[in-house]
């Protein structure tokens, strides 16, 4: 009896999802003893400024994030000094005064590590009722918070200033996209932004603070890469497709700010000399291969690692190619070798982050969403109120190798899930011939992305000859999107060289 194929809508991408975290080591479902908890906890209200806080409510705050969070663990804020300089104060959602240490909520958190974005669903690090809810800087919600201070000079470094608790209040939940295209000229002013007075000219300050970090850090070699990591598109709960996101400026402002914040905290706990957790790229691991991969593009890099050299051959393969730098951005990526945890005991020498030419690093900007930040964020609130940090350097080296363990595994999720969606997707397709690039060309298998979808394959069939950056034409054998399996067979390609 032949057993009938599963329709694309049979097919429950969620419960997919919750058995992909379950492989990988998550634990998907928040267990009874925290759900008790959380539930139990009430929302703090602010008649009066507590002592150890500011009152900096009435400045103009407001949040740039994806459409759908509502998990706001930032908000900004700058004004220009009379040196010329342009002060700029990251608000952190005060997430630890509400996870307790060693609680349940505390020890589920530190076991997943991080949230998991799925596109399908999300599992989060802590229960909506806080990270969407009361630890969330949510607009027009006073809110307790840890302020970030920094200042940007006008030949764009960044002098580390104070961290301190304060209460806030954001004026404006405002969108990556919108905000993007609006500072690169191409959309309308904002709704979010016309309807606050003075927030038009607070953006544009803030920007002109990004792009001076950004010029700066480019200028010190940092990296810039465009991998295609596409996102599933939901419409009242429906898959109807991947897009690949484009960098904007709105992108770009927070990512700057968000170095710059890290390293404050880093310069910070330095400072007050407790052991921390950093985030580092180490120097790259397989450089001798990148020096191959800038070879055959006709391009020499010097023998020993050199971010500047790296950096400026991006930029000009970006501009030369920009259909096939996604694919290089990759390569060299993966050359290079993954980011890590690790705990730097005090006055010890960072280890740094090559790929953004920055020594001091951290995460500590989204404790909602990852359980080093609320470390780093308890560390700080230790300092303030002159107590030791709460944790030990074995602890914190040990939490450091099982959270780099957590967001290794978070992103196999995250690619499987989107090799499942890409399989249903392509569901109806069979037969149907499509663009792509080969990405990769080994005894293990090879491997292409299509242009339109940018969906990722095996070629099992027509394989043999093909280079990683062919440009080729090949044609859907099978889906399935229970494995995230694509195959396709290659018809047609293009003369290399």
């Amino acid at each position: 009896m032949k057993t009938r194929r599963p329709h694309p809508h049979d097919i429950d991408l969620r419960t997919i999802a919750w058995h992909a975290m379950e492989k990988y080591g998550f634990e998907p479902r928040f267990p009874p003893p925290v759900m008790d908890e959380v539930n139990a906890m009430q929302e703090r209200t602010f008649v009066d400024v507590p002592k150890d806080m500011r009152d900096l409510r009435t400045l103009l705050w407001s949040s740039i994030d994806n459409h759908d969070s509502q998990d706001l663990d930032q908000l900004e804020y700058c004004e220009r000094v009379p040196d010329g300089t342009i002060r700029v104060q990251v608000a952190i959602a005060d997430v630890d005064s509400y996870v307790q240490k060693q609680s349940p909520t505390d020890e589920y958190a530190a076991h997943n590590g991080t949230s998991v974005y799925t596109g399908v669903t999300t599992f989060p690090m802590l229960p909506d009722r806080l990270s969407h809810g009361i630890t969330s800087l949510l607009q027009d919600k006073d809110r307790s918070a840890v302020i970030i201070e920094f200042l940007v000079r006008p030949d764009g470094s960044f002098s580390p200033g104070e961290v301190y608790r304060a209460l806030v209040r954001n004026k404006a939940k405002l969108v990556y996209e919108s905000v993007g295209e609006w500072l690169e000229g191409t959309g309308p002013l904002p709704k979010g932004i016309q309807d606050v007075p003075g927030l038009e000219e607070q953006l544009h300050l803030q920007n002109d603070a990004a792009k001076l970090l950004r010029k700066h850090r480019r200028d010190e070699g940092a990296l810039e890469f465009d991998t295609i990591e596409p996102e599933v598109v939901m419409e009242n709960g429906e898959i109807r497709g991947l897009v690949a996101l484009t960098p904007n400026p709105a992108r770009a402002l927070i990512e700057e700010f968000m170095v710059a914040a890290n390293g404050t905290m880093v310069a910070r706990l330095g400072a007050a000399g407790v052991p921390m957790i950093q985030r580092v790229v180490k120097t790259p691991r397989n450089w001798a291969g990148i020096i191959l991969a800038a070879a055959t593009l006709g391009e020499t890099l010097p023998e020993m690692p050199d971010a500047k050299a790296l950096a400026k051959f991006l930029m000009k393969e970006k501009t030369a190619d920009p259909l096939h730098f996604p694919d290089l951005s990759l390569a060299v990526i993966k050359l290079m070798g993954p980011g890590e945890y690790m705990m730097l005991e005090p006055g010890a020498t960072p280890t740094g982050h090559f790929a953004l030419a920055v020594i001091d690093y951290t995460h500590a900007t989204a404790p909602n969403r990852r359980y080093v930040d609320i470390i780093n964020q308890r560390q700080a609130k230790a300092i303030l109120m002159g107590k030791p940090g709460p944790y030990s350097s074995a602890a914190l080296s040990e939490r450091a190798m099982w959270l780099t363990d957590r967001e290794k595994a978070s992103k196999k999720v995250k690619r499987f899930m989107r090799k499942s969606v890409a399989a249903l997707l392509l569901e109806d397709s069979i037969g149907k011939t499509f663009d792509a690039l080969v990405t990769g060309a080994a005894d293990k298998g090879t491997y292409v992305r299509l242009l339109v979808p940018p969906a990722e394959g095996r070629v099992v069939k027509g394989e043999q000859g093909l280079l990683v950056g062919q440009k080729v034409r090949v044609r859907l054998l099978k889906t399935d999107p229970y494995n995230g399996f694509i195959d396709f067979e290659c018809i047609g390609r293009e003369k290399m060289g």
